[in-house]
């Protein structure tokens, strides 16, 4: 009787322990977008860097010279103690989110973990096993995921095949499809923005740009009164465009730009291009598509459509539409916009060079909707900030310039031109770029070594990850006593809180998910 209680302790104690180990295995595999490979690079990653990973190891070398049941409760309560007080003071950026599929993943595991530990029941290497359980949901988050692939592609097919259903259903829709290395989300932001002046619009919300998050979108919002569907695609593998191209068969495509973003799932710049390409050809023959021709990969490319191309660009003077005299202020932009019917004025309260270039692709649906010039001009004036993109905001007291969502090498050297105007001081605070795969050593060098003169004061967050910064920084001949590293981003703005002041400006630039900050 002693031995079944004292059992029963020790597994419940056991299945208690795991919990947070458990969380956190999981909480990365949400941020790998369920996506075994994504999740094992980072496993390799973290395990390379993290040196406790190696402590840990030899500890449970260690204890297979004790053999002690009590030991090993009391460890378990200790250990269950320790954690679950250092969760509670924890903050994520992006927490785990308990969807259907995540519930399903839980009881699975708990399953598995169920069955190990009955199995491994009074032997003599207890602590050993222990040690092992807290740590191998790491690993056996993969088995339970292989397990349920066959449900998770059941129920996925379901909801697809509905929303399909659904938008063959509304002949008249207009579907505008947007694509993009950068710039889909703030292009579809502003594009919606304008399009709803005049006609009763959705888009997919915040970053929906997945089979599912379109899907969602549409069973969920889609309505018959609405005329136009403006559709965020993403991509981070081959066939995905194709595959959301089919799915939505959209009639006006925009390419916003391609560069090396994801460079580590495509596998080659090539593979990149010819994906986000795949939207302007898969379009009808009276379809339209709407290109950046200041990106040098969309200028090069040879479509394999003969449908109607409109160019967009800053740069490039061979272009449809063309945005010039562009003047920067912290309240905003001014630009002119040259076409063949003329040159208009425009003000934005959007900052950034890239932001004008999404607006330009924001015009060119417009008029091709037949909405008039002048209420082009005012529906621009009105567009409001896209969150985490170069959206100034007042916190504290203090001016941020908040640039945090998915940063990219463009991007940030268009943030950083944006800073060089600013008055006072001007902060940055930054973990660096990600998912550029052999390119992004280099590119967050680059990112380091171009802030000289365009900032004063650089705040790094995370040692390992903002390694090549630093290097740029301190190559440019940069102030090192104007360079911190700190761990968290709470670290990053207790700085900032001590050493700016109202007329200063901080740019946050890039905020990556917990999954990278180590």
């Amino acid at each position: 009787m002693k031995e079944i209680i004292l059992n029963m302790i020790y597994v419940c104690l056991l299945l208690i322990s795991m919990i947070i180990p458990s969380k956190h295995a999981l909480h990365i595999f949400q941020q790998s977008k369920y996506v075994t490979k994504r999740y094992v690079d980072w496993l390799k990653e973290t395990l390379k860097k993290n040196k406790l990973s190696f402590v840990y190891v030899a500890f449970i070398f260690m204890s297979l010279f004790i053999s002690n049941y009590y030991v090993t409760i009391v460890f378990l309560i200790l250990f269950s103690l320790f954690m679950f007080n250092k969760e509670s003071k924890k903050q994520y950026i992006k927490p785990l989110v308990y969807t259907a599929r995540v519930k399903r993943q839980i009881v699975t595991l708990l399953v598995i973990d169920i069955i190990l530990i009955l199995l491994f029941l009074n032997n003599k290497y207890i602590l050993t096993f222990t040690l092992v359980a807290l740590i191998m949901n790491w690993l056996l988050i993969i088995v339970a995921n292989a397990l349920l692939l066959p449900v998770e592609n059941m129920v996925k097919n379901y909801y697809l095949n509905d929303a399909k259903k659904i938008l063959n259903s509304f002949k008249n829709l207009k579907k505008i499809g947007i694509t993009g290395s950068f710039g889909k989300t703030s292009s579809k932001n502003i594009i919606q923005s304008i399009l709803s002046e005049e006609y009763r619009s959705l888009m997919t919300p915040a970053s929906y740009n997945t089979p599912m998050g379109i899907t969602r979108t549409i069973r969920e919002h889609l309505k018959p009164t609405h005329q136009i569907f403006v559709c965020e695609m993403g991509a981070d593998h081959v066939n995905d465009i194709v595959y959301l191209s089919d799915f939505v068969k959209p009639s006006i495509g925009i390419v916003t730009s391609i560069g090396i973003q994801h460079l580590a799932t495509f596998g080659s710049l090539e593979k990149i291009i010819n994906e986000k390409m795949s939207l302007i050809e898969k379009l009808p023959s009276d379809g339209l598509g709407i290109i950046n021709y200041d990106n040098e990969y969309i200028k090069k490319y040879k479509i394999n459509n003969n449908c109607k191309i409109i160019k967009y660009g800053i740069d490039e003077e061979d272009v449809d539409y063309r945005a010039i005299n562009i003047e920067y202020s912290t309240k905003g932009s001014k630009f002119n916009v040259k076409t063949k019917e003329g040159i208009y004025s425009f003000e934005t309260r959007l900052l950034g060079k890239h932001n004008i270039s999404n607006i330009l692709a924001g015009i060119i649906i417009s008029r091709e909707l037949n909405i008039e010039w002048d209420d082009i001009v005012k529906a621009v004036k009105k567009i409001p900030y896209i969150e985490h993109r170069l959206e100034v905001k007042t916190i504290n007291g203090l001016k941020f310039i908040d640039n945090a969502f998915n940063s990219n090498p463009i991007g940030a050297k268009m943030s950083l031109e944006v800073m060089k105007m600013m008055p006072n001081k001007r902060f940055i605070v930054t973990p660096g770029m990600i998912d550029l795969g052999k390119k992004q050593n280099e590119a967050n060098y680059e990112f380091g070594y171009s802030m000289k003169d365009h900032v004063d004061i650089v705040i790094l967050v995370g040692k390992n990850q903002t390694k090549p910064i630093k290097e740029g920084l301190d190559d440019s001949g940069f102030e090192t006593k104007n360079i911190y590293v700190v761990d968290t981003v709470k670290e990053a703005f207790g700085l900032v809180y001590q050493m700016a002041d109202k007329n200063d400006t901080i740019l946050l630039e890039n905020d990556l998910p917990d999954a990278y900050n180590v």
